[in-house]
């Protein structure tokens, strides 16, 4: 038994209580390698999800009658058969989200993409990991702010962020090994900022931990700082975020068609296990749905502070 288990349990686990949404990571090739990502995703990553995979997903997705599809990567729009699983996803009635970086929408070929994604009212979560140059350069490359900035005037142009049914939110990172401040804050910061500097508008501001793994990991190891890291999300666990744990809620589908507890077990390749299903070929939405959870020490990264998950703050 791990620390983050000991802490949370008496020995018999933490468990899922069903399936409200199914995140679906599409592939790892990304047009940008940020310093935060916990899959490592960047140009060269070659992993894609193959369109039979993305049918058995749909499957799952229509027997789980779960809420909501999260498309994820890398950035999911690089994947060749994205339209075609969107539009399909669309037609058979789900509420669909997809985690953009915005930048990509500069990448040849990327031009119609954002009248696609409005067509189909898709949901948007951007990733946005701060309002000022500085920050979003530091950590997701040269002209990333400018390209991001051109991306969500574009969709506030389209009504994302704008009109009820077409949700763009935002995604912050903290720039450094430090949790998230208070989300409803920070939003209040985010909107008058954007607002101010460019005529920006959006719907809401998610704060997300930075994980102790992947890309993260690896600057906080060569800064001699990956033990001080855990130990501060220790120290800042907070019991209230447990009930509220993704993990508990949903399921995570890898390119591959490997099932994960959470996409930061994804980035482990540490999939479900205890018996469950472990791969979409098996896919099994009861037995899925009270599944006793993989943990780790990472999970320190969800349940500290406020607590952090796909949707944001927890507490």
């Amino acid at each position: 038994m791990n620390d983050f288990e000991s802490q949370i349990s008496d020995g018999k686990g933490l468990w899922s209580i069903g399936i409200n949404a199914i995140q679906v990571n599409v592939g790892l090739r990304c047009n940008q390698s940020c310093a935060h990502c916990h899959l490592e995703s960047s140009p060269s990553r070659t992993e894609m999800m193959e369109w039979p995979v993305m049918e058995q997903a749909i499957t799952a997705c229509r027997m789980s009658k779960c809420s909501l599809v999260d498309i994820t990567g890398g950035a999911p729009e690089l994947n060749p058969h994205f339209r075609r699983f969107v539009t399909t996803l669309c037609e058979e009635g789900h509420a669909v989200q997809v985690r953009t970086n915005l930048t990509v929408f500069m990448e040849p070929g990327m031009d119609s993409l954002p009248e696609f994604l409005r067509g189909l009212h898709v949901q948007l979560v951007a990733s946005m990991p701060c309002y000022t140059k500085e920050n979003v350069c530091a950590q997701r490359g040269e002209h990333a702010y400018e390209k991001s900035i051109a991306a969500i005037k574009r969709l506030n142009a389209l009504g994302y962020g704008i009109e009820h049914d077409l949700k763009l939110n935002l995604v912050y990172n903290p720039g450094g090994s430090f949790l998230p401040p208070d989300q409803a804050l920070l939003e209040a910061d985010y909107r008058r900022e954007l607002m101010s500097r460019s005529g920006l508008c959006f719907n809401r501001l998610i704060t997300i931990t930075n994980m102790p793994i992947g890309n993260f990991r690896r600057i906080l190891r060569q800064n001699g700082q990956d033990e001080a890291y855990l130990a501060m999300l220790k120290i800042a666990f907070n019991p209230d975020t447990v009930p509220g744990l993704m993990c508990r809620h949903q399921i995570s589908i890898g390119w591959d068609g490997t099932l994960y507890d959470c996409d930061f077990n994804l980035a482990l390749k540490t999939p479900v296990d205890h018996g469950s299903p472990d791969h979409i070929s098996r896919f099994d939405a009861e037995s899925l749905a009270q599944r006793r959870i993989v943990l780790g020490d990472h999970c320190f990264g969800c349940t500290a502070g406020h607590g952090s998950s796909c949707t944001g703050a927890l507490v």
